[in-house]
């Protein structure tokens, strides 16, 4: 494919990389390289994650946004830096910014979680809340970069950003020597890009595959057009890699050193989170555990040792309490059925007694008793249980049809 960044935006070698290492020490964590024996068996070879979801602000964000301030001009730093985000971005070039002493104001939308709004202040720069998507946050911090002249911190489309996340790359490297593919979740694709100029320029032989949400794939198309295409309407949990367009810069590098983008559901992305919090005991946000749905998709795909970058951590309570029951629910372990019986006393007894022979949690009944279709003696109930899986669904379904009821969903 022939389509290269803009010529007024340079490329990204590793000797950028190599220098926005040097200048993250003692600011960016060498974040840890955990093993999990769950994934390592469903692989059939060797899977680490990278727990960036453990890097200062919750995700490898600061890494790009401190190189990127960093290399700002004394009178660029004078006018100051603006960003729009929804989270992580906005977390870390509020902290870059406090760190170098430059005045940062911070563009979110007016849905943003409270919980991240809150951080990006208490990291120290100035929210503002303007729009309810970021496309409209967006513009609205470039219009103001316009008028006061502050330096606007693009997410992912900008060489020393890209350099900044490829730190994360040169980590990998020095922590899993042997790695052969590295997994990683795109949106724009600056994590990705940088990762892939830093481990094709030290191991060629390392296969980098991306990872994007189904709903919010806007690489695959670009990929097979050979120029950034834009998706009209984006839609996906995981806000961290929710983008309609990849950035200049990132689809360059992309096109020429990522190896394969593949996408994962919505179920996927809730299955992954709820393992890395069951079995790795990682808070892991639904665009950090991408890569983690991926394997569990085609666990066949990939030649180990595998790295699985967990690129963030920013989850809000509230969608973490939504994704687990989804994820729950994706694999077998909440079941709702609908059924009738006889209206008289004792009935939901005995029926409670059956689910109780095959160890069913019931979380909620629903009596519905006035519904025309039911005879003059009958009631329809509906309940939610929580069960151990695919094969525990089976069998409280067969219980149930043993005892003489009619499922009816």
């Amino acid at each position: 494919m022939s389509y290269r960044a803009a010529d007024s935006l340079r490329s990204v070698t590793l000797d950028d990389v190599r220098g926005a290492q040097k200048m993250l020490s003692g600011v960016a964590r060498v974040t840890a390289m955990e093993g999990s024996r769950h994934l390592s068996q469903l692989v059939g070879a060797p899977v680490h994650l990278k727990c960036e979801n453990l890097q200062r602000t919750g995700s490898f964000k600061l890494r790009g946004a401190y190189v990127r301030i960093a290399g700002l001009l004394p009178e660029e730093r004078a006018a100051g830096v603006v960003a729009a985000s929804a989270g992580n971005h906005a977390q870390g070039v509020a902290l870059a910014s406090s760190l170098l002493g430059v005045h940062a104001t911070v563009f979110m939308p007016k849905g943003a979680p409270l919980p991240k709004i809150s951080a990006t202040r208490d990291y120290g720069a100035e929210v503002r809340l303007h729009g309810q998507v970021v496309d409209e946050t967006l513009a609205a911090a470039q219009e103001y970069a316009a008028g006061t002249g502050a330096v606007f911190i693009h997410p992912f489309d900008h060489p020393d950003v890209i350099a900044g996340q490829g730190t994360v790359g040169l980590e990998i490297l020095e922590q899993c020597p042997e790695v052969r593919t590295i997994v990683v979740g795109m949106g724009g694709g600056g994590l990705a890009a940088g990762i892939a100029v830093a481990a094709k320029a030290l191991r060629p032989d390392v296969r980098i595959v991306g990872v994007q949400a189904e709903g919010a794939a806007c690489y695959p198309p670009s990929l097979a057009a050979g120029r950034p295409m834009s998706l009209l309407n984006p839609a996906t949990m995981a806000d961290g890699i929710k983008v309609g367009r990849p950035g200049v810069v990132p689809f360059g590098i992309v096109d020429e050193l990522v190896d394969e983008v593949r996408t994962v559901s919505e179920d996927q992305l809730s299955a992954a989170l709820l393992l890395c919090l069951e079995r790795a005991k990682l808070v892991v946000e639904p665009a950090g555990a991408s890569p983690v749905a991926a394997l569990l998709a085609a666990p066949d795909a990939f030649e180990g040792p595998v790295v699985a970058v967990l690129s963030g951590g920013n989850v809000d309570p509230v969608l973490m309490q939504r994704v687990l029951r989804h994820g729950m629910a994706a694999q077998g372990r909440y079941l709702a059925v609908r059924l009738r019986l006889t209206d008289r006393p004792g009935a939901l007894a005995t029926l409670l007694g059956v689910l109780s022979t095959v160890d069913a949690n019931v979380l909620d009944v629903s009596h519905v008793r006035t519904d025309p279709r039911l005879g003059l003696t009958e009631a329809e109930v509906e309940l939610h249980l929580e069960t151990k899986g695919p094969v525990h669904c089976a069998e409280v379904g067969r219980a149930l049809r043993d005892a003489g009821y009619t499922v009816m969903a």
